[in-house]
């Protein structure tokens, strides 16, 4: 059975123990969502003024489309305020910020009819997240930036929640992904040739679920669910926010959903930051998940590309 649970006032405990079963959270816009939103907000739309950027891709090429998108990400992500507005969110829903580690917000574009489906604009195929080296605690925290339709929203596969898929994830590194992956995203116009971990045996979507929720709202799912960008269809491009969470505990104890098929190396871990300070997970706790030396590629670390 899967449940979507609508401004939920249980505590964060028993909030990720739900999630971890499958389950589905969705909060209603307040403040410090509002914040993030805006300030997500601001810096599209003064990207593309005089333009209307749900409507821009009508009135370019894809390429002067992409010379837009392309340093507006990493603008946001390196923003000073936008780790901090993360952590308001996270304090909001009765998150422990002492224990309670997050990473970089993504500013996310999916253009209508096929105008952009890749690189910057990378349409996601079904998939977990934990086949791109997410530990089984990882949450992930979604919120759109516009109105939304069914037509342009995310989709979520419940059946697969328990069972396995066959899937490229054992030759999925996250090193090599943080190395080469995501700097070539810019580069990748037309068709999205960067190495990521497909199902390769037929993914069924449907039954599906769309949550459709209004403007900095947050729909909040375990990584391990199976996901998938909806095509769309609505006329309009998307924007939305994402950014993710780990606890602690979980980390510590490698609990969290179930592992059924996914087999990727290296880990994410190190990009998470402690929500009061900010800090790394101590090393010692990324060693539990990871056996691999190397030298580059560790951290997710976005280049800031200066303003045009």
């Amino acid at each position: 059975m899967h449940t979507v649970y609508f401004d939920s006032p249980v505590s964060d405990a028993v909030r990720r123990e739900r999630l971890y079963s499958g389950q589905l959270f969705v909060f209603s816009p307040r403040p410090s969502t509002l914040a993030l939103r805006q300030l997500a907000r601001d810096m599209i739309e003064e990207a593309f003024a005089p333009l209307d950027p749900k409507t821009a891709q009508y009135q370019m090429s894809v390429e002067e489309y992409v010379a837009i998108v392309a340093p507006l990400k990493p603008q946001f992500i390196h923003h000073p305020q936008t780790k901090h507005l993360i952590r308001d969110i996270l304090e909001d829903l009765s998150c422990d910020l002492e224990k309670t580690y997050l990473d970089v917000p993504r500013l996310r574009m999916v253009t209508s009819d096929g105008y952009l489906t890749s690189g910057v604009g990378y349409a996601h195929h079904p998939h977990r997240d934990t086949w791109y080296s997410a530990p089984m605690c990882q949450l992930n925290w979604w919120l759109p930036i516009y109105d939304i339709e069914t037509e342009c929203s995310m989709a979520f596969h419940p059946r697969y929640w328990s069972q396995p898929v066959q899937n490229e994830s054992s030759s999925f590194n996250y090193y090599e992904w943080n190395k080469n992956g995501r700097k070539n995203a810019a580069t990748q116009i037309k068709a999205d040739t960067r190495k990521q971990p497909h199902a390769t045996e037929t993914i069924e979507l449907d039954p599906q679920v769309r949550v459709v929720c209004p403007p900095g709202g947050i729909v909040l799912f375990s990584g391990a669910q199976m996901h998938s960008t909806v095509p769309n269809t609505s006329g309009v491009s998307r924007y939305s926010i994402d950014f993710r969470t780990v606890h602690l505990d979980e980390v510590v104890s490698k609990s969290g959903a179930p592992n059924i098929d996914s087999a990727s190396t290296g880990t994410s871990l190190r990009d998470f930051m402690r929500g009061n300070d900010l800090s790394r997970l101590p090393e010692e706790i990324v060693a539990l998940y990871d056996e691999t030396t190397v030298d580059e590629g560790l951290i997710f670390q976005p280049e800031l590309i200066p303003t045009r």
